[in-house]
């Protein structure tokens, strides 16, 4: 997918600010952060010919099928000297000829084979698939989002249009019977709409809504919207300023995220984008 520089910059923004910023909020003490912030980026970032390319993968986590299936997989390339970016998204069924296994099961088996090589397996098969170097990758957990969502109050989403799916998976309800057990109805007025961690997370990941909503394009504007929200309660006065929100999203997100993201390349990330 190809969009205008300023586009894409913040189409790459929205998809890593949330990290970036709860990492950020965890570390608010941490000198090397500091240091990453205040140096030259293209000093502290690893980088192939000026771009640095970052992995990003969601998954769902403890509690769903498949919990360590990445659904979601993003991958983001920075120029460090325009300070713009390109962002592509990778559908999760690609199949992997070389690991005779589909994209979104590499972070598995990566840790699978040893603890803690989920994220070099899924970045050095992917890397190879796109003929690119990733140079780095962060993994965040479903729940871990939900939870997060939670600790600030909620987000204020706009809803493009009312829509209604009547098949949404129901953790942990995968085999019962009958079938229809299996799924819940979810239903989303058009409009503001003030969600929850749970409720937003339904926003996003419904796959199976009636008419324009059931595509994958529509899914991915509705997670693009998620986290624009997201980043803009993450980034208010009233959480920013708030010791209890902060302190309530520092122990929401601490096991649910995986990334191989040094603290001072935190901060020369968070310099990169806030220069944009």
């Amino acid at each position: 997918m190809r969009l205008s520089v300023r586009d894409l910059m913040i189409a790459a923004m929205v998809a890593i600010i949330a990290g970036l910023g709860i990492w950020y909020l965890q570390n608010i003490y941490d000198h090397s952060l500091f240091s990453g912030v205040v140096a030259d980026t293209r000093s502290i970032l690893k980088s192939t010919d000026g771009r640095t390319n970052v992995l990003l993968l969601g998954m769902g986590g403890e509690g769903h099928e498949g919990g360590d299936l990445t659904d979601s997989i993003l991958l983001a390339s920075f120029d460090l000297s325009s300070s713009t970016a390109v962002m592509t998204a990778v559908p999760r069924d690609v199949w992997v000829a070389k690991e005779k296994s589909k994209i979104n099961s590499l972070y598995h088996y990566g840790n699978e084979a040893e603890t803690g090589m989920g994220l070099t397996k899924a970045k050095q098969s992917i890397g190879d698939l796109f003929s690119i170097p990733i140079h780095y990758a962060v993994a965040l957990d479903f729940q871990g989002f939900v939870k997060a969502i939670d600790a600030i109050g909620g987000i204020d989403v706009e809803v493009e249009r009312t829509f209604d799916d009547y098949k949404y998976p129901i953790p942990g309800q995968e085999a019962v019977e009958p079938e229809t057990d299996r799924y819940e109805h979810v239903h989303f007025d058009q409009g503001t709409t003030h969600m929850d961690g749970a409720t937003a997370l339904k926003f996003a990941r419904s796959r199976h809504a009636l008419g324009e909503e059931g595509t994958d394009f529509a899914r991915g504007l509705r997670q693009e919207k998620i986290i624009l929200a997201f980043r803009s309660r993450l980034f208010s006065a009233g959480t920013i300023f708030s010791s209890d929100k902060l302190n309530n999203l520092r122990s929401s997100i601490v096991t649910s995220i995986d990334t191989d993201i040094s603290g001072e390349e935190q901060g020369g990330f968070i310099k990169l984008l806030l220069l944009v």
